[in-house]
């Protein structure tokens, strides 16, 4: 057995190597393994049926909860194969022991590679026993040896697998889309010796700096929509998805208008039922609740290859990838790490996605990927097949519409430039001459917010990130500035943070700042955009007001960004203070937490925004060489 043909033991817990040192060693003992297949079977569901085995497990934690787990094992015993696991909270399906997946592992391309496939109920949540808790903190000083966290119940479940499921090569992966990519992170701290790689997928990091809060203005059609079903209490274990209530509306921006203030959705539609509502109303500021919830600090002590993936265009989670990343670079330098961001929306990479929105990129990114990325990293760190080919950084150039590799994210020869807002809607990288208080004014009306998309829906729009921003611009309380027709090509690599001097005739207000390329037709599409809660500037754990008609800075990062804008395109910024229902409407008057806000502390405002020599807001750019 191939085993037994190891020269160190498969699993000491007080064996730590670099992920490098482990994947060299594997060819001289994974001789036995079958030849590399990519192709996809024509129908996948029958494939499955015929050539796996199915198992369903209860798998015992060290607390004695046991989580429920489905493995899909090979039929051809003749070699051994790696495990590919997937934690979830959405789960497993089907549970019948005679029904069969129609899909295994990440992608198609992994079921006729032949691995192992674990899929497994997070505790709480359908067939699993125990208690279910969201973003579960991560507890670096267990006290006993019955204390868990995600990164326990991985561990528990990767040695009880190892020593029950037959024809194993002793290695694990894991990864996982969403929140299954937070159980992946969650994971890889002090993972168990035989997990050696691991893709953190779109992964949650901070919830209230990505899905629900950005820069703590609430994402409410999301929340709302995703709670409605999820937050739903599970009391005993079941193989049932609870259903949200039809909610009687296809419109989201006249839904959440109608809603009034955030309390109603409690008192009119919830009615206590989604306690996780209650909790995240009870916390509208980054106390300690969410501070524990912040996965970022703990991705330490991270031994297996990572591979983070993310998509340009995701709606909900593109904090998560990016900053993951950072964090498992920063603390565990010795490890294999790399990022992928891609054209994508929300796990977008998982589908066929070649266009979203306004616009089209040219060819089937998501099939890149999963055959020319994703494959390739799993077969060589886990069966030591071929060559991954994997740079520091594999990024999708958006306007361009090419693969690119480099070295480092952010790349190290970028140019930093600001470009800055002048008069009469002007946007250039010279510093405003003019002395003064100069600036543009705009109304802000909580009763008549600029929409976020153009389209009606009750959800999120999943490629609003990518859309045409003409319907904005056109309206009086959206200011735009741009600069003039590019003569050569311009590309923005990076990070992109808004530094803005603002006013406001109320005492609380959110602003908005996208960034635009204007193409030659007029089209204004959608590259980035963000929003921050002005009683946040300072401090995300103390809030404060704004000095009514009062100079205040504000600084947003927008999140990092590779495009090209092509010559004869323009660079666009526009700012506004409304963004809904994406956004929750502000007050605009500041009350201690906006979700217990009533009908009279709404009111209109005029927003002053500077551009002075004294105050001269701007945003800042990396620019990357042309040479390049």
């Amino acid at each position: 057995m191939i085993l037994e043909s190891y020269p160190m033991p498969l699993y000491d817990p007080h064996r730590r190597a670099n992920a490098w040192t482990l994947a060299l060693a594997l060819p001289l003992v994974l001789v036995a393994a079958a030849p590399v297949r990519a192709d996809i079977p024509e129908n996948p569901g029958q494939y499955i049926r015929q050539h796996y085995v199915k198992k369903n497990y209860r798998v015992p934690m060290r607390d004695g909860v046991h989580l429920y787990t489905i493995v899909y094992s090979p039929k051809d015993t003749s070699a051994a194969y790696p495990m590919l696991m997937t934690r979830t909270p959405y789960g497993i399906h089907p549970y019948d022991e005679d029904k069969f997946r129609t899909n295994l592992g990440p992608n198609l391309h992994f079921l006729m590679e032949q691995y192992i496939f674990v899929y497994q109920d997070v505790r709480g949540r359908y067939m699993s026993e125990g208690t279910f808790e969201n973003v579960r903190p991560h507890n670096p000083k267990r006290a006993g040896p019955r204390d868990t966290d995600e990164s326990t119940d991985t561990f528990d479940t990767i040695d009880w697998l190892l020593k029950n499921v037959p024809n194993h090569n002793g290695y694990v992966g894991l990864s996982g889309i969403s929140y299954p990519g937070f159980y992946s992170s969650a994971g890889m701290i002090d993972a168990h010796p035989a997990l050696r790689a691991v893709s953190p997928q779109a992964p949650i990091a901070d919830w209230f700096f990505d899905d629900f809060f950005h820069h703590g203005a609430f994402f409410l059609p999301h929340a709302f929509r995703f709670f409605a079903s999820f937050g739903q209490a599970r009391p005993e274990p079941t193989t049932q998805k609870a259903e949200a209530d039809d909610f009687g509306s296809k419109d989201g921006y006249a839904f959440f208008l109608d809603l009034g203030p955030l309390k109603n959705a409690n008192a009119r539609y919830f009615k206590d039922r989604i306690a996780y509502w209650n909790t995240v109303s009870a916390h509208p500021n980054y106390d300690a609740y969410w501070k524990a919830r912040n996965l970022l600090p703990h991705l330490r002590n991270v031994a297996p290859a990572v591979m983070t993936v993310g998509g340009w265009f995701d709606a909900e989670d593109l904090y998560g990838a990016l900053n993951t990343y950072q964090a498992v670079e920063k603390q565990n330098p010795s490890i294999f790490n790399v990022l992928v961001m891609g054209a994508w929306s929300h796990g977008g990479w998982s589908r066929k996605e070649s266009a979203l929105g306004n616009l089209d990129f040219g060819e089937n990114t998501s099939a890149f990927f999963q055959k020319e990325i994703e494959l390739p990293f799993f077969n060589y760190f886990l069966k030591g097949k071929g060559e991954h080919n994997l740079p520091e950084a594999y990024m999708f150039e958006t306007g361009l519409n090419r693969w690119r590799k480099f070295d480092a994210w952010p790349p190290r020869n970028l140019e930093k430039k600001a470009f800055y807002l002048h008069g009469k809607e002007r946007l250039s990288v010279e510093i405003p001459e003019q002395d003064g208080a100069l600036g543009d004014s705009f109304p802000s009306y909580p009763n008549r917010p600029v929409p976020y998309t153009n389209r009606p829906g009750i959800g999120m729009a999943r490629d609003y990130m990518a859309e045409d921003q003409r319907f904005a611009a056109r309206r009086p309380d959206v200011l735009s500035y741009q600069t003039g027709v590019l003569p050569r090509e311009l590309t923005f690599a990076g990070p992109l943070k808004a530094d803005l001097y603002v006013a406001t005739s109320g005492t609380d207000s959110d602003w908005i700042v996208k960034l635009i390329d204007v193409q030659p037709g007029g089209q204004q599409i959608l590259i980035r955009s963000e929003v921050l809660r002005g009683r946040f500037r300072n401090s995300y754990e103390r809030p404060e007001p704004f000095e009514p008609d009062q100079p205040a800075r504000i600084s947003l990062v927008l999140q990092d960004v590779l495009h090209t804008f092509a010559k004869d395109h323009r660079v666009m910024v526009q700012i506004c203070s409304t963004w809904f229902p994406l956004v929750d409407r502000n007050p605009q008057k500041f009350v201690p937490n906006i979700f217990m806000a009533d009908d009279a502390d709404f009111i209109a405002t005029t927003q002053h925004v500077f551009r002075s020599r004294k105050y001269p807001s701007n945003v800042q750019v990396g620019i990357l060489p042309s040479k390049n």
